[in-house]
C-alpha cells in the first residue's frame, strides 16, 4: 500500500498547490491514500478571519488555514476521487505550550472533520527555526535543549493528536550541523515512552532527502529507540508543498524501515491507526 501521509495544499501558508491537482497527481504516482494536512500555527499566525493581526509576506497577510473553505473542499476532493485515490483530511498543528488551549479549541470544534493530526514542534516562544531567531543567541546545546524540553512539555500536555510530526526537525535548521543524538538521547526517550503510552505515533517525513540531511528524519537512532521501546504506530509522509515533492522517496523510506525491523506502517479513520504490512 502505497500512501503519502503528509501533504499540503493551496490551504498553507507556504503552498499554493490545489486541492484537485494534488489529487490528480497522486492518483498518477499510482498512490493508494493521501491526507491533507495543512498548517496551523498558533502564535505566529492568526485564523483566517483575523487578516489585520498577521504579518505580511509579499504584500500577503500570513494565515491559518480558513477551515470554513478547507474541510468541505478536502469532502468534495474525497468524493470526486474515491474510485481511484483514499483521500483523507487532517491538519499539521505546529503546537507550543503557550497555545495549547487554541489548539485544544480548534480540534473540539472540528472533531467529526478529522482524520488525522500532526503534531510538530516548529517555533518555541513563538521564534522561529527557519529564520534562526530561535538559535541566535543560544549555544547549540541550548537550543537543542530547548527544543526537545519543550516537545516533551507539549506532548504530556496536549492529546489531540495522531502522530509526532519530524521529531529531529530542529536538525534541519542547525547552523552548527547535526548535533550528536546521545546528548538527547534520554529526553527523546521521555517523549518516545509518552507518546507510546498515549497510544500515539510518530511519522517518517521524506523531505529529509530534500534538504540534503545525511539520515532519516527522525534519524535512524531515534527510529530504533522507538523500536525497541514498542513503538508500532508509524506514518509515511513526503511534507509536500510543490508538485515534485509528492509521493517522493516513500518506497525508500518503506524499505529503510523494514530493515529495522518495522513490519507495519500506519493510515487514519478518525483518529484510529489503520495498520497495513510495510511491504504490501
Amino acid at each position: 500500500m502505497l500512501v503519502d501521509y503528509h501533504v499540503h495544499s493551496e490551504f498553507s501558508d507556504d503552498s499554493v498547490y490545489p486541492v484537485n491537482s494534488v489529487c490528480e497527481d497522486a492518483i498518477r504516482l499510482n498512490l493508494d491514500e493521501i491526507c491533507f494536512t495543512d498548517h496551523v500555527d498558533y502564535g505566529v499566525k492568526p485564523d483566517h478571519d483575523h487578516p489585520e493581526d498577521a504579518r505580511l509576506e509579499d504584500g500577503q497577510p500570513v494565515l491559518n488555514v480558513d477551515y470554513d473553505r478547507y474541510f468541505p473542499t478536502v469532502a468534495a476532493a474525497r468524493e470526486r476521487y474515491a474510485q481511484n485515490l483514499a483521500v483523507k483530511c487532517g491538519l499539521e498543528f505546529g503546537v507550543q505550550t503557550h497555545t495549547i488551549p487554541q489548539f485544544n479549541a480548534l480540534f473540539e470544534a472540528h472533531e467529526q472533520e478529522f482524520d488525522f493530526t500532526i503534531l510538530s514542534i516548529h517555533q518555541v516562544g513563538n521564534a522561529e527555526f527557519w529564520t534562526g531567531e530561535f538559535q541566535q543567541g543560544r549555544t547549540q546545546q541550548e537550543y537543542n535543549d530547548a527544543y526537545y524540553e519543550e516537545m516533551l512539555a507539549v506532548v504530556e500536555r496536549f492529546k489531540h493528536y495522531a502522530v509526532l510530526g519530524h521529531l529531529d526537525l530542529i536538525k534541519r535548521y542547525d547552523p552548527a550541523g547535526i548535533y550528536p543524538f546521545e546528548k538527547n538521547k534520554d529526553i527523546i526517550a521521555a517523549i518516545l515512552e509518552r507518546v507510546i503510552a498515549d497510544g500515539k505515533g510518530i511519522e517518517v517525513n521524506t523531505s529529509s532527502f530534500r534538504y540534503g540531511l545525511p539520515d532519516l528524519q527522525p534519524c535512524t537512532n531515534i527510529l530504533k529507540l522507538y523500536h525497541d521501546l514498542g513503538g508500532r504506530i508509524l506514518t509515511i509522509g513526503s511534507d509536500s508543498h510543490k508538485p515534485e515533492h509528492l509521493g517522493a522517496y516513500i518506497n525508500v523510506v518503506r524499505k529503510r524501515l523494514a530493515s529495522l525491523g518495522y513490519t507495519e506502517i500506519c493510515t487514519f479513520d478518525h483518529m484510529e491507526p489503520r495498520f497495513h504490512p510495510i511491504l504490501g
